[in-house]
């Protein structure tokens, strides 16, 4: 197949041409013209989705299918998925779903998460990542805060030397370690200790957004996600403290993203999708990120272009997969554009 059109993120007009699923920048005889202008995206990233997880827990694999394909229809053609309580490996299989990166499944204590979705241990943490390692792909999930009832308010669920032992047994393994965090104070055991992802970072102060930077330590902030943190502390009557900290934490959020931003952490689009947010939300993501400071084309970017390389897959360039999202108008100028895919290419299929 070929396509011509303007190609993002360099923004010159191009002549890409499709065999066997890649793209290719060298003419091939015969080809198809299937898209003669408009504006190629590198397929759109979900940096934080649960394929496999609903409301009450893990789905059955139909549904879970169902999950991929809406996110399919936004022009996510590439998810990480931070953390599912069933196997989505057959999913893997599938041409016609966007490509999954597995983290396995969430570990944490007993009682210091949401039910049936993580591996719960008492201890030895080192052991559990490495267990989890096995099963994915090349991520790991740790669930850095939650409430402590004890405590009335969100509380850190390892030691530094619990933290850092783990992200050695991870990184040993050729793996990348990422946490769930909410509030202020398991931050700088996490970031000390080499992780490489926050996942929301609402808690995240001047201090340790300094230190992400300097570490290069990624965020994802799911800020569609964040905008629930009102309805959580309306039902938290038994823990005011707890329910203060979530309302303080989304006040704060557009100003604590935007300073990361500045600072130059780097930052990817996820929408925490599975749960309580519906898939096929990438979008709504998007325009959260530019709303908090980013530029158009850097919120596309951090759905996009930076979020394949960071997660290891490259953009419309010789060889790389054909993975393509086309659009009748300029996204940079207009992300409501982004709404209306005129053609979604995955694998070199065309949807």
């Amino acid at each position: 197949m070929h396509l011509r059109g303007v190609v993002l993120p360099d923004g010159e007009p191009r002549d890409l041409w499709v065999v066997n699923g890649r793209v290719r920048t060298q003419p091939v005889p015969g080809a198809q013209t299937v898209v003669d202008g408009g504006f190629l995206v590198p397929g759109l990233v979900d940096a934080h989705c649960h394929v496999g997880l609903g409301p009450q827990g893990g789905v059955e694999l139909p549904e879970a299918v169902e999950q991929a394909l809406t996110d399919r229809a936004t022009g996510t053609l590439l998810i990480r998925d931070c953390g599912s309580p069933i196997d989505t490996t057959p999913l893997q299989e599938r041409l016609d779903l966007p490509r999954i990166i597995r983290a396995g499944r969430h570990i944490a204590k007993p009682k210091r998460y949401l039910p049936h979705i993580g591996v719960e241990i008492e201890s030895d943490l080192p052991a559990a990542v490495a267990e989890q390692v096995a099963i994915g792909d090349g991520w790991v999930k740790l669930v850095g805060d939650w409430i402590d009832r004890g405590a009335g308010d969100l509380a850190p669920l390892w030691t530094d030397d619990e933290l850092e032992a783990a992200v050695k047994v991870a990184h040993a393994a050729g793996a990348k370690v990422t946490a769930h965090v909410f509030g202020e104070d398991a931050l700088p055991g996490l970031i000390n200790a080499g992780i490489d992802c926050i996942e929301h970072g609402t808690g995240l102060t001047d201090d340790t957004i300094a230190l992400m930077a300097a570490r290069g330590t990624a965020l994802v902030p799911t800020l569609i996600n964040i905008e629930t943190f009102p309805g959580i502390a309306d039902k938290a009557g038994k823990y005011p403290v707890y329910a203060n900290h979530m309302r303080d934490l989304h006040a704060r959020v557009a100003t604590t993203v935007s300073k990361a931003v500045e600072a130059g952490v780097p930052v990817y689009a996820g929408t925490d999708a599975g749960g309580g947010i519906q898939h096929g939300r990438i979008v709504d993501e998007i325009a959260a990120l530019h709303r908090v400071g980013m530029s158009a084309t850097d919120a596309i970017g951090a759905a996009s272009w930076h979020a394949r390389a960071w997660l290891g897959f490259p953009s419309l360039v010789e060889g790389a997969a054909a993975d393509i999202v086309v659009y009748d108008e300029d996204p940079r100028t207009n992300l409501d554009v982004l709404r209306s895919p005129r053609m979604i290419m995955l694998r070199g299929r065309v949807y």
